[in-house]
């Protein structure tokens, strides 16, 4: 294990600032909000201010306060944050980020999760906290191809090893929801349990199935439903053509920017009219530039080619295999998938924690930190 501080030359700043000053802004329809993709007058001035205020080396020295490290396993460089508590009783925790996210995401809950204490909370439920990145996102490399959510599952288990931890939790939201879960099919004997602050679930196809639904779960279908017709064109480029698209975004900082931040309209609770209503504006741009710095568009998009497969059994309602460690669900009522739990538990028979959220949405960890951060401790209690 290497360690690692991020540093990106300032010649790579100097060029983004003069790629941003030399934007090529299409022409635009008038009439229209944010129903054909982000609207250029909220881009245009998003841009300027990625150009003339945010501050990248603020960023990086928010996160060089914490232990970094690269590691090789399985022919990839891993990067990875390891934040040890002090309370010496801590239980160790794998945290899994998703698409469009990163590292940066888990910013705001480290401090509590690690040292409850000084954030008003009980030591006992101190974590210590391994953060790492997907291959091909952000500071991991990918050089190689078939790296599938069940390899990814592998890898997090043998950097936990290296780590000398034999018993630990597993938490994620988005992909890292989907790695966490198969993290428990594939190497379960060392897992205390696993939280997901997203659950995707899909009907079977058995009409008994969907007998008497609740107005809320028919709601949960309809809002499944229209995510396919409405919001999964992203999903459906990165499962087919990553590399292709990789190429225009990795070329233009505004393609970029564009391309993750509706992502975070979308996906942030409905009472946000813009993305920075949900999340701030700084942590929103911290994330892009590391895609953007890293040149991680196309790399990160090639998780969703090599889980293709697996997304098409999930949607055609095949059951996976049975899960045999406790799993803990957050339910944040605006996210882009929500579960229906009568699905839940017949794809998913131990899960012995369920939580209904008022508010929130995708983005957990950034946009409800606080609540998160409060489940996983309640999560994690219950297996003691």
């Amino acid at each position: 294990m290497e360690p690692f501080r991020i540093d990106i030359p300032q010649s790579q700043i100097d060029d983004l600032h003069r790629r941003l000053d030399a934007t090529r802004w299409q022409p635009e329809l008038a009439g229209f909000g944010w129903e054909r993709g982000v609207p250029q007058d909220y881009l245009k001035e998003l841009a300027a201010y990625w150009r003339t205020s945010f501050d990248w080396r603020a960023v990086e020295a928010e996160f060089n306060r914490y232990p970094q490290f690269t590691t090789e396993i399985d022919g990839e460089d891993i990067h990875f944050l390891h934040i040890t508590s002090p309370e010496p009783g801590a239980t160790p925790m794998l945290l899994s980020h998703g698409w469009p996210g990163g590292f940066i995401e888990f910013a705001d809950v480290i401090g509590p999760l690690t040292d409850p204490a000084a954030h008003g909370g009980d030591p006992a439920d101190a974590f210590h906290l391994v953060i790492p990145s997907i291959p091909g996102y952000g500071f991991s490399t990918l050089r190689h191809t078939g790296w599938d959510v069940p390899r990814i599952a592998f890898a997090w288990a043998e950097l936990m090893r290296r780590l000398g931890y034999d018993r630990y939790v597993v938490q994620g939201g988005d992909a890292g929801s989907v790695i966490s879960l198969v993290h428990g099919l594939v190497n379960p004997e060392p897992l205390i349990g696993i939280h997901v602050n997203m659950l995707m679930t899909f009907p079977s196809g058995d009409p008994a199935e969907l007998a008497d639904l609740s107005e809320t779960d028919q709601q949960r279908l309809q809002k499944l439903g229209q995510f396919d017709l409405d919001q999964s064109g992203y999903m459906k480029i990165q499962q087919t053509r990553p590399q292709t698209l990789g190429y225009g975004l990795t070329d233009s900082p505004v393609g970029q920017l564009a391309w993750i931040i509706e992502k975070f309209h979308a996906w942030t609770d409905e009472s946000a009219k813009v993305p920075e209503d949900a999340i701030s504006r700084d942590r929103l741009l911290a994330l892009v530039s590391l895609y953007w710095f890293t040149a991680t568009a196309g790399s990160s998009a090639h998780f969703y080619y090599e889980g293709a497969e697996a997304v098409r059994a999930a949607v055609s309602g095949a059951v996976p295999p049975p899960q045999t460690r406790p799993v803990g669900v957050a339910v944040f009522p605006h996210d882009a998938f929500l579960p229906i739990r009568r699905i839940a538990d017949r794809d998913i028979p131990t899960i012995t924690h369920w939580t209904e959220f008022e508010r929130g949405g995708h983005f957990a960890a950034m946009e409800e930190p606080e609540l998160l951060v409060e489940d996983i401790r309640k999560f994690v209690r219950g297996l003691r």
